[in-house]
């Protein structure tokens, strides 16, 4: 919040993602800081918060018994967005809104058909999710969903690999995760200790 009301109500430069001083200065926190850009303060920001807790969270719960998996989702998602930006010499703005985009997508490929709530205003299919995102930035943010639609583009390469069976979890961290190492242990205690919060309902 300070960051934001020094600079303007943008993102704090400092944790914006640019590679010139992540390289020859070693800030090797902006790729991984940058993700917390979902833009200015406002009501795109609140609704695009609300967004990634919410979904993040239920894909979590449905990888709950594997969670490496989900782990390797999120960096599939967010090295994907990175490298493609940076290859197609694109703005990586807000990229916590464009990796809400590639969550929403692969959420509503695991629960296509569902009915879906829309803030009480109106119900929508689970598949339609992704595109509201597109019109949302389009509507308040007032530029065309480029990135977004990136988000959904590897959204799509995501679910279809892992589908397909191209995509797995390393084995490495596979056995580290059932490994009796310090680590790997507090962090399944963890999800034990929390299981019930994971359980499909």
């Amino acid at each position: 919040s300070v960051g934001y009301l020094t600079s303007k109500n943008d993102f704090p430069p400092l944790l914006q993602l640019n590679w010139k001083p992540t390289l020859t200065r070693l800030q090797l926190w902006r790729p991984i800081t940058a993700f917390l850009n979902f833009g200015p303060l406002g009501l795109g920001y609140i609704m695009t918060c609300h967004f990634v807790w919410t979904y993040m969270a239920t894909l979590e719960r449905l990888n709950h018994a594997a969670p490496y998996d989900f782990w390797v989702m999120i960096l599939f998602g967010c090295a994907s967005m990175v490298a493609g930006y940076s290859c197609l010499g694109l703005s990586p703005r807000f990229l916590g809104h464009n990796l809400s985009t590639f969550l929403v997508y692969v959420w509503s490929r695991y629960h296509e058909g569902m009915e879906v709530n829309m803030f009480e205003l109106f119900n929508t299919r689970a598949e339609m999710l992704p595109w509201f995102f597109l019109a949302q930035t389009f509507l308040l943010e007032g530029e065309l969903p480029v990135l977004d639609l990136l988000g959904i583009v590897f959204g799509h390469i995501y679910h279809h690999y892992k589908t397909t069976h191209v995509l797995r979890t390393p084995t490495f961290l596979i056995n580290w995760y059932n490994s009796d190492g310090v680590y790997s242990t507090a962090v399944r205690e963890k999800y034990k200790k929390i299981s019930s919060d994971f359980e499909m309902q």
